[in-house]
């Protein structure tokens, strides 16, 4: 399984919804990836695929200084599962790979 390629992914807050791009790719045989939302652009650290479980971290700016911990379910092209950030209340996440036109 591979989870390559653009994702558009809902982020369900305490604050509202958050939309954000993630796109993850293979670089020198590791995972990497990298999440674009209105605000800012941010790298994801650490983020590990273990058979359809995807794991990763991320600290954002804004709209709060924070650190995210993902942890989604990949079937197919959608995901879904949690993010948390310290002590808040975990945030649900769910997501479709993005199918570019042919």
């Amino acid at each position: 399984m591979s989870v390559e390629g653009t994702w558009n992914v809902v982020i369900a807050t305490p604050i509202g919804k958050q939309r954000v791009e993630l796109t993850f790719f293979t670089e020198d045989g590791e995972l990497r990836g990298i999440a674009r939302g209105d605000a800012e652009e941010v790298p994801l650290t650490d983020p590990v695929l273990d058979g359809n479980r995807l794991t990763w971290a991320q600290s954002i700016t804004k709209p709060l200084r924070l650190h995210l911990k993902f942890d989604v379910l990949v079937e197919d092209d959608e995901m879904t599962g949690k993010s948390t950030a310290g002590r808040l209340p975990s945030s649900k996440v769910s997501g479709r790979r993005s199918v570019p036109d042919r």
